[in-house]
């Protein structure tokens, strides 16, 4: 009987995707189609409670009195599967009559859950009748379709919010973008290379002193701006690019202005489509002012003296490079600053290469000795990150930029700098720490941690490991700790599991915060019953290490859900899912425990 039953649950989930005051119109026409197919007296839709909250709905309107009807299908009814009472009158599980909105007794009832992409139900699609009835496996099958329908509504409206934010936040940042290209001093443009046409931004043409309607967009005008002396060194950079020798378009040269005068430009460019054959399609690029920069380097090319002693005073190597064709290569001048750079003398350079050769980095060197023959080759300006091993400073980093010349004689002669980056590398890997690790616990965040699991879901699905366990793990009472002893202690508490936790794993084990308490775990090559064993022992150690504040003891307890994961899974979120359930039950039956998900 109704009245033996457990108390039902009202701690409902719904996806967040789905809005939480559901427009009533949307479900009309399934309403009406299943009224008229089965030929019942009422047809509803049961949303899941909102905070306490719901309201059925009946063809275009609010449809109140089904609390009981909503009730019972919720606890009633399969997660996946359709619930039918031939005769409500005469079913030992309820102890009193049903009514609808017309206060007509409910004798038949059928009820299916709305199902949506978040695999937890957020409703039921209920037939109502005034007689005694049953149903076909056929009209069952129509009424489960008719639930995937209303499911699929819910999911398109919660679809067209996140498009909606999504472009809203594409907007923004077009915006951002714009306000700081305005502001940059650098000007963009877009070669449609098929066509032989270029589009110039406002601030590309206002470098040339230009207007927006006084420029041609036509490639072969592009070309006549270019210093005479420069030309066939740019048309070879390109060339080098169209041909994919380069990764990437970058030249510095002289072009003329609006006023006749010449100034320095750097242009940086990418072919971004080809076609079939490898035919470059389109390239994107940007061009910057450097006529000061220029202006300067030519001024301390003037005379020796005063670029000596401007170089040895620059905290970093200011340098000439020379290769000849019969590949020797060697240091033709090289400021104060190479002692610092490499602990070198310039008279250890002078005459070859191979002590700075010896410095790089055995892993960089290939890299660094390859970005000498592109930019020799194709006259492209030098430009290369490397690390170095040095006896009195150890590892280091080095940037290096560089623009070469052809000699007459056939050499390459670079003009260039190099600098200190290392303290750069190092904010750099602290940053890529931030954004993959949590910071108060210091295991990875949940973003790196999908990553990492979706990377074992391969190693599963590629056979590189037998199986592999997942655990989820919630910390039992959290909200009371924070609540009884404030967020600090919470935060020691978050700290101090995950010390435990990762004491506990194995070199090739996974870990992460993947929510408020929440944290979990992937056991590579261990199957359910080690997961199991490695979830007793985590507890185990809770129990054992307990956690003072100010010589009070702060109880700390664990509930553990245990699952595996499989090749036949799309994605890791369906071993997550699985996990999350046995977690559910581990602490729906008690907290402190440990629930296995057992895949049958």
């Amino acid at each position: 009987m109704l009245s033996h039953m457990k108390p039902l649950d009202l701690s409902l989930r719904i996806p967040a995707e789905v809005p939480d005051t559901l427009p009533d119109k949307r479900f009309d026409s399934l309403l009406r189609i299943a009224r008229c197919h089965f030929e019942v007296v009422d047809a509803v839709f049961l949303p899941e409670a909102v905070s306490g909250s719901w309201e059925p709905v009946l063809e275009g309107r609010v449809a109140p009195g089904l609390s009981d009807v909503f009730s019972l299908c919720r606890y009633l009814t399969p997660h996946d599967d359709v619930l039918v009472v031939p005769d409500t009158f005469a079913d030992g599980r309820f102890h009193r009559q049903l009514h609808d909105t017309g206060n007509r007794p409910v004798r038949f009832l059928a009820s299916c859950p709305v199902i949506a992409h978040a695999a937890e139900p957020v409703g039921f699609f209920c037939l109502l009748h005034d007689t005694p009835r049953d149903m076909t496996e056929e009209d069952q099958a129509f009424l489960r379709d008719l639930a995937r329908l209303a499911a699929g509504i819910i999911e398109r409206d919660g679809t067209q919010v996140r498009l909606e934010e999504d472009v809203d936040a594409l907007r923004e940042g077009e915006r951002r973008m714009t306000l700081a290209i305005a502001g940059s001093g650098t000007g963009i443009w877009d070669r449609d290379i098929k066509a032989g046409e270029i589009y110039y931004s406002a601030g590309w043409k206002a470098i040339l002193g230009y207007t927006d309607t006084e420029i041609s967009n036509r490639i072969e005008d592009s070309y006549t701006r270019i210093h005479p002396d420069d030309l066939d060194y740019v048309r070879a950079a390109i060339r080098a690019h169209f041909e994919q020798q380069t990764a990437s378009y970058e030249v510095e040269h002289r072009i003329r202005c609006k006023d006749g005068h010449y100034k320095w430009i750097s242009s940086r460019g990418r072919v971004v489509s080809r076609d079939a054959d490898g035919t470059p399609l389109r390239m994107i690029g940007t061009t910057t002012d450097v006529s000061a920069i220029r202006g300067l380097s030519e001024r301390l090319q003037q005379t020796v003296d005063l670029l000596t002693n401007l170089t040895n005073e620059v905290p970093g190597l200011v340098f000439q490079y020379q290769r000849t064709p019969r590949g020797e290569s060697f240091f033709s001048y090289a400021s104060a600053g190479i002692q610092d750079m490499y602990e070198l003398t310039p008279e250890q350079v002078v005459a070859d290469d191979s002590a700075v050769n010896r410095l790089v980095h055995p892993d960089d060197l290939p890299g660094y000795l390859m970005s000498f023959d592109v930019s020799a080759e194709s006259l492209a300006p030098w430009h290369f990150e490397y690390r170095v091993w040095l006896p009195r400073q150890g590892l280091r980093w080095r940037q290096g930029d560089a623009r070469p010349v052809r000699l007459s004689d056939g050499s390459t002669l670079w003009h260039g700098f190099i600098t200190d980056i290392t303290e750069r590398k190092r904010i750099e890997a602290e940053l890529q720490e931030f954004a993959t690790v949590d910071f108060l616990t210091q295991l990875p965040n949940r973003r790196h941690f999908m990553m990492q699991i979706e990377a074992e879901l391969t190693k599963v699905q590629r056979a590189l490991v037998r199986r592999s366990a997942v655990l989820m793990c919630d910390l039992d009472h959290f909200k009371l700790i924070n609540d009884q002893w404030g967020h600090s202690v919470g935060d020691q508490a978050l700290r101090h599991f995950a010390a435990i936790l990762r004491d506990q794993l194995n070199a090739w084990d996974l870990a992460g915060r993947v929510g408020g308490e929440e944290f979990a775990v992937v056991l590579s090559g261990k199957d359910i019953g080690q997961a199991a064993a490695f979830a007793q022992l985590l507890q185990q150690r809770i129990t054992g290490t307990p956690l003072l504040v100010g010589g009070q003891h702060i109880p700390l307890t664990v509930s553990v859900g245990v699952s595996v994961i499989m090749a036949s899974d799309a994605s890791a979120d369906a071993a997550l899912s699985r996990g999350d359930q046995a977690l559910y039950r581990a602490k729906k039956n008690g907290r402190n425990r440990i629930e296995c998900y057992e895949v049958v």
